[in-house]
This record gives structure tokens, sequence and C-alpha cells, in this order.
């Protein structure tokens, strides 16, 4: 009897061992997952792959200066040097489409992308825009279909509601910072003086290195760009709107630049008196036969609200005319004597063909024409603003609003996108020399 125990014990020690697995297995199946794969965990898991950094190179040639002729003898030859900037980008399309901030990319001879695991994927600027800093890329030679991000939607999102960054801040790539939505709508003044309207504030870090990630929701869906705008911020980040970014990414693959989206109306900025705060955008001048006119409105109007956002600035009804492309009706609340608050309904288009010129022509008082060796001014009204600045047939026009310009194209091109600008840079040429001159815009 005590061998067959010896023999029988091991037996069923093993088939209870079995059994015991079997049970405990389906025990852990049962139960939940960890505490610790929590909701961020596994959005960064699915998002991650998305996330791309990068790396823009920028060939710069450097004249030689005397110190250099003195130090290494005369070369007349210029030098170059190469800049690298870091950021990062959010992969929006299996087959290599990009999008990041345009001034992680601008100026760049050579774009790389790196991916989470390792993959470079060298790119090229399909287009990008400075006015809203955001830039689209494709990937020139892909393997194969890339992991690609949800782009979502920003106009649900709830103040409070989790969110989460991923980027390349300081090089350090894929780090993962989270917090909450702290505010919307929000305006800032960047460090270049620039004021940037609709804004979503969070308090999950955003550094140099991180413009251009995405910031997602917990459903890893892309609710915004982020961008590092206001140095030394503590605690403060900045990302732009999805919903704003996807007209920008989907006007930039398709035509290579941003559509500018014309209702025909100039205004400026209401301010309180003490505090000298924004408080409202007040009509000063509708464009005859415009959208605007159309609808019923009129000077001295002020534009409250479009599509539901309250409007406090000049800056903010130009955002808000960025969101949306030409075609798209608008909803527009105004306020003004005597009928109060009413609603209308405006229908945003493309800027009229020539209108650059014309404003030239009826507001400057200059008509150019495109020369052999140039744009010249061929005429000057008599008592115009041109007149008095001292402008006279035969000077160039070099360049508006900051921007170079060749022929009636160009001009255009730019008063289409700066229609609402309350005043207008001219660089004018005469002989050897340029002048810079401004002009007002009513």
């Amino acid at each position: 009897m005590g061998h067959l125990r010896v023999m029988v014990l091991p037996i069923v020690k093993a088939r209870w061992m079995t059994a015991g697995g079997a049970l405990l297995a389906a025990v852990a199946a049962a139960l939940p997952l960890s505490n610790r794969r929590t909701e961020i965990v596994q959005v960064v898991e699915k998002v991650s792959p998305a996330v791309v950094n990068i790396s823009a190179e920028q060939t710069l040639r450097q004249r030689p200066s005397v110190f250099d002729d003195f130090f290494f003898g005369f070369d007349g030859r210029s030098r170059e040097r190469k800049s690298q900037s870091l950021g990062s980008g959010a992969i929006i399309d299996p087959k290599g489409i990009i999008v990041t901030n345009d001034h992680v990319v601008s100026g760049a001879s050579k774009i790389t992308a790196m991916t989470k695991s390792g993959l470079e994927l060298e790119c090229e600027v399909v287009g990008s825009d400075s006015d809203n800093d955001l830039a689209v890329l494709r990937v020139r030679k892909p393997d194969g279909p890339l992991p690609a991000i949800k782009m979502g939607s920003s106009a649900d999102l709830m103040i409070g509601e989790t969110i989460i960054a991923i980027g390349n801040p300081f090089g350090l790539s894929n780090t993962v910072t989270a917090g909450v939505v702290s505010a919307r709508g929000r305006s800032v003044k960047g460090e270049n003086g620039q004021t940037y309207t609709d804004f979503i504030q969070t308090d999950a870090s955003i550094n140099p290195g991180n413009s251009g990630g995405p910031l997602v929701n917990v459903d890893g869906e892309m609710v915004g760009v982020a961008t590092a705008i206001i140095g030394g911020a503590q605690g403060i980040g900045f990302a732009i709107p999805v919903d704003r970014a996807h007209r920008i990414v989907n006007d930039l693959l398709r035509y290579g630049e941003v559509r500018a989206v014309w209702i025909g109306v100039r205004g400026r900025t209401l301010v309180t008196g003490e505090e000298n705060r924004p408080r409202g955008f007040r009509v000063r001048a509708v464009y005859p036969g415009s959208p605007a006119a159309r609808a019923g409105i009129r000077d001295g109007d002020q534009i409250v609200s479009i599509d539901g956002t309250p409007i406090d600035s000049q800056e903010a009804f130009e955002t808000m005319l960025s969101t949306r492309g030409p075609g798209l009706p608008m909803k527009l609340v105004l306020r003004g004597k005597p009928q109060g608050e009413r609603t209308v309904t405006v229908q945003g288009e493309s800027p009229p063909p020539g209108i650059g010129v014309q404003i030239l022509r009826e507001e400057i008082g200059i008509a150019v024409r495109k020369s052999s060796d140039g744009y010249r001014i061929v005429s000057v009204d008599r008592d115009s603003l041109a007149a008095q600045a001292g402008l006279r047939s035969g000077d160039y026009l070099l360049g508006v609003n900051g921007t170079a310009v060749r022929g009636p194209e160009d001009v255009d091109h730019v008063l289409q996108r700066d229609f609402n600008k309350t005043s207008l840079l001219m660089e004018v040429g005469r002989g050897r020399y340029s002048y810079s001159l401004t002009f007002p815009l009513e």
C-alpha cells in the first residue's frame, strides 16, 4: 500500500495542478484589466506610431566679411553653413501625408520624418501657410501604408476634458504629456509680436520641439496641432484647433495654397476706453456688390458672432473666415442702429479677380503696368494718397505688405489675402534706392 500511495500521489497532484491552472486562467480572463492600463496608456499605444519627429535642414549662404578677409585671406566665394530645426508631426493619411507647423519646415532644403519604430522618411513640402502656421508634407517614397491618426473635431471640446500631447520637445523623441483642456478660443501674442486667435489652451506641457505634434482626446482622435508660441510659459500650452487645420490642410493638398475667403467688409477692433481691451469688431466699409452688401450689412454694424462663435476683434473675425472655405454660408449676428440685433446669412466667396489693382487705383491713387524691366507706376492721381506721399510715374512697385510683386497677379494675391487690413505697406523703387511707405485703407 505504501508503494501504491507513492505512485498515485504524483498523478493526482499533476491532475490537480492542470485543473487548477485552467481555473486560474479562467478567473484571470474574467477579471478586468489592470488599472495601470489607463485610457491614456491605451491612447498612446494607439496613436504614437503615427507621430513623427521632424528634422528640417536649411542651407544658409553667407557672404564673406572684412573679418574673413583679414583672418583667412581674400576669397570672394560665399560660404555655406547648415541650420537644423527639430519639430513634430502627425501622419494623417496612410499614403504618407503629414501635418506639422509651418515654422518647423519653413525654408528647409531637406526634411526627414522619423517614426517611433525608427523608420526614416524623406519628405517634401506640399504646401504651407505662415498666417495659420501650418504645413503639409508628403513622404517621397513610402514602402507601403503608414500608420495614420484620425482627425477628429474641435467644435465640441469640453473644458476640463483629458487631452494628450505627443512630440519631440528639446529633441526628446516620443515624449508624452497629458492634461486637460484649460480654455478654448484663446487669443495670445507670440514671440514674434503677432496675435494668434482661436487657440486651444491646455496644461499639457508643450515646449519647443512639440511644435506640429498632435493633441489627441481619449478616443485617440487628433483635436489640435500643438504649437510653442510663448517662450518661458510654465504649465501653459497652445494648439491650433483641428477644425481650422482640416480646412487649411484640404486647401494645401488641393491647391497648394490656402484660398482666401471674402465677404467684402473692412472693419476695426472696438476697444474699451480705460483698459484698452478688445470688445468687438465694427464694420467701417462694405464693398459694393459683395456678399456682405447683398446680405444687408452696413457701415457701423458690429459683428457679434459668426456661426455661434463670439467675435471680439479683427483677428477673431479673420480667424473665423480662415476656417471656412469659399461657397460656405455663415450666420452672422449683427448689432446696429436703429434695428438693434439681427441675424443675416452670408456666403463667402473667392475674392473677385483684379481687386488688388483696383484697390491701388481707387484707394491709393496709382495705376501700374508690367513692363520689360519691372512693374512700373504709370500714373498718379492728383490729390491722392500716392501724390501726397510723393510717388510719381516711372517709379517701380517692388512689394506690397512685405511680399515681392512682379505683376498684377501678385498684387491681387496679396490684397485678396489682406483685404481686411486697415493699412497697406508699399515698397517703391526709384533709381538705385527703394522706399517703404504706409497708406491707410478706408
